[in-house]
């Protein structure tokens, strides 16, 4: 059976030659992509080196399905059979350890892991509660650190680029004797951004180390630590959008956010036998971001901060009960202490730039909820034929959530008509069950076709609960759920590797708001379906070109949907405030297409040269629930090139929107307003890179 998780290069898993990509993330094993009945992609370190993304959107929108926008820093929001949302319904994982606790997601998670040092990522489309838990409904991406090398060996790079970029990339790997090897990295990066006040800082750092005990014992210690300090950058109206793209309205500190993560693990595997092994990974992470909710600065102005540590432990055993059966079970504990505390303030403004604020003394929330989440799980395979393998899983996890208000009674819960209500202190608890059922079946050694029903859910974010704001009932909300079917084909032929899949994700339970009387609550009622299909083609044309190809439709249906729709004058006179329904509505910012391609060179006369010309469209969706207003679309073409100048050195150079094309990357209105909001992205820019490798 299979030991430790694979480090395998990246290059096998991008080859398109025949060569057997293994994935991780489907059991937290090394396994074959053939014999999964998944939709999985798999980002090898090439692809990463190759592409170097200053942001990772310039990596994972290379992956069908997939969409990563940019908002300004490492900021983004992401769509994977799902809109463009905040929402918690994607996992982020490093070495196969969530990033972060259920629920405390964040939709900017991934700046959280240093992508640009990664050995490998991997991308699950669609749900992944059975292995996971909660959160995995739209996706999950899991970003694995390179394995450390037995001969001393490094990696510096210097990057200087438009509008101040500057980033430094270090790796150093390496034995520390016979049983210890060992690898350091770090990233420095700064940039002024393009827009105005719109500067962004990062630091993180790596230490892995794998040991190899015995032979029969293994174990991989990984330490990271990330520092995000990034300015705030705002929506701009058309007029201004059009113009004066790289306006601002937000100066200074006003919108900004500062986030510290540091994660510790030790994966600990044991071989009992040639057939079973056991797996524990005790893990420890501490997180503190303190934000200014840019969206919040016109109508409830505050600094938010928060702070938690987790303590717990990842245990699994695996066996090969014969040759055509293999299972592993296993339990998942994790404790989260965590402190939430919400200050006002006051902001000035400068015509319509925010410039300055200054807190006003009052704290709208302050409180503790402290987590602790109990998941067992387990996980069956069976190879029934030489044509057909058959696996079956489930995941139950039981979640607490201890709630302690920490403000004093006396604090009020509105003035001047903005509400701030506090649930009374408490214990909340959760329940699911997450089954999942999948085949695939071998058309040829080369070819097969795989479905799976796979069950999904999130539990309610601890700030939906408790900062509920103007909401009522909130601590009555269950966890949203969703059940997907999948169908897809797989070949690997003789230079073309290819994979479609078509998909059907139903949601239930979401959580909409309602006007009862004059009360805003909260409830689990919405359904939303989810269909798609996609495209992935990566095809070797000769020895010197290759020709890759990634593409989505979708048709996302809200089918049972509450909305407050709010108008007021001069475009409602009177005013309206009312609860609708847009059952049979396109869900708002869901693109129906999108479509990447990259064309490579490398000229068989010209040793160590690379070229690629690459090729993005984001298809045309509705910016609303009302589906009134839409964004029509926009397309990005990329030049990279990079040559080798011998053992050592490696100069690189990557042109990102090479026609300069004004776009937008996230096109949005409030339900009832007028008022579109667009988020200008990066104008033409260049990016030069020296790299020294021994």
């Amino acid at each position: 059976m299979s030991t430790a998780a694979s480090d395998t290069p990246a290059k096998v898993a991008a080859a398109p030659d025949g060569v057997e990509v293994m994935v991780v993330t489907s059991s937290r094993q090394a396994q074959a992509l053939t014999n999964l009945a998944e939709s999985v992609a798999v980002l090898g370190e090439d692809s990463i080196q190759n592409v170097s993304p200053g942001h990772p959107a310039e990596l994972l929108n290379r992956v069908s399905g997939v969409h990563v926008n940019d908002l300004g820093g490492e900021g983004h929001m992401t769509a994977i059979r799902q809109p463009i949302t905040t929402g918690g319904v994607y996992l982020f994982l490093e070495d196969g350890l969530p990033t972060r606790p259920t629920g405390f997601f964040n939709h900017n998670g991934l700046y959280e892991i240093d992508m640009p040092n990664s050995g490998r990522v991997e991308v699950t489309k669609g749900p992944g509660s059975a292995l996971y838990g909660s959160d995995a409904i739209g996706g999950i991406f899991n970003i694995l650190t390179p394995e450390p090398t037995d001969q001393l060996s490094g990696r510096l790079q210097a990057e200087l680029g438009s509008d101040g970029w500057q980033r430094g990339l270090v790796a150093v790997s390496g034995a520390l004797n016979a049983q210890h090897r060992a690898r350091l990295q770090l990233n420095r990066t700064q940039s002024d951004g393009f827009r105005e006040e719109a500067d962004y800082q990062r630091f993180s750092s790596s230490l892995r180390l794998d040991s190899d005990l015995t032979p029969q014992l293994q174990l991989k210690t990984l330490a990271s630590f990330g520092s995000i300090d990034q300015s705030g950058t705002s929506g701009l109206n058309q007029a201004d959008f059009t113009s004066n793209p790289r306006k601002n309205r937000f100066h200074g500190d006003m919108g900004a956010r500062d986030v510290q993560a540091f994660r510790l693990s030790t994966e600990l595997r044991y071989q009992l036998s040639d057939s079973s092994e056991w797996m524990l990974t005790p893990f420890y992470r501490n997180n503190r971001s303190e934000l200014m909710p840019s969206w919040m600065l016109t109508y409830d102005p505050v600094l938010q901060s928060t702070r938690f540590s987790s303590y717990g432990l990842l245990t699994q055993f695996s066996q090969q009960a014969s040759a055509d059966f293999n299972w592993t079970a296993g339990l998942d504990l994790d404790l989260t202490p965590a402190t939430f505390r919400e200050q006002q303030i006051s902001v000035l403004m400068q015509e319509d730039i925010f410039v300055d604020y200054q807190q006003t003394g009052r704290s709208n929330y302050h409180y503790d909820a402290d987590q602790t989440s109990i998941s067992p799980y387990a996980q069956l395979q069976w190879f029934a034929s030489e044509q057909w393998i058959l696996s079956l899983g489930a995941r139950y996890d039981w979640f607490e959530v201890d709630y302690t208000d920490r403000l004093d009674p006396s604090v009020p819960q509105q003035v001047d008509r903005t509400s701030w209500l506090r649930p009374e202190s408490q214990r909340i608890r959760y329940q699911q069950l997450s089954p999942k059922f999948g085949v695939v079946y071998k058309l040829a050694s080369n070819q097969q076709l795989y479905a799976n029903r796979r069950h999904a859910f999130r539990v309610p974010s601890v700030g939906q609960v408790f900062r509920p704001g103007s909401s009522e009932d909130t601590t009555e909300l269950k966890p949203v759920t969703a059940i997907n079917h999948e169908l897809g084909w797989r070949a690997q032929l003789d230079g073309l590797r290819l994979d479609a899949s078509v998909y059907d994700l139903q949601i239930k339970d979401d959580v909409v708001s309602y006007i009862d009387g004059n009360t805003r609550k909260v409830t689990n009622a919405g359904e939303t379906s989810h269909r798609g299909l996609e495209l992935m083609a990566s095809w070797q044309l000769s020895d010197a070109w290759t020709w890759n190809l990634s593409g989505t439709f979708t048709r996302q249906k809200y089918r049972d949907f509450q909305y407050l729709f709010s108008c007021f004058p001069p475009v409602c006179v009177p005013p309206i405030s009312e609860t609708r329904n847009f059952e049979g509505f396109d869900v708002g910012r869901a693109p129906r297409q999108l479509w990447q391609s990259s064309l490579s060179y490398q000229p068989l006369s010209i040793e160590g040269l690379w070229l690629e010309l690459e090729w993005q469209q984001v298809g045309r969706y509705y910016t609303d629930e009302t589906n009134t207003n839409t964004y029509p679309r926009h397309d990005l073409f990329h030049l990279r090139a990079r040559y080798q100048m011998g053992e050592h050195w490696q100069l690189a150079i990557r042109l990102m929107n090479l026609t300069d094309k004004t776009y937008s990357t996230l096109t949005s209105n409030q339900v009832g307003s007028t008022d579109i909001d667009y988020r200008p992205g990066m104008p033409r820019s260049v990016f030069v890179s020296a790299t020294w490798q021994f």
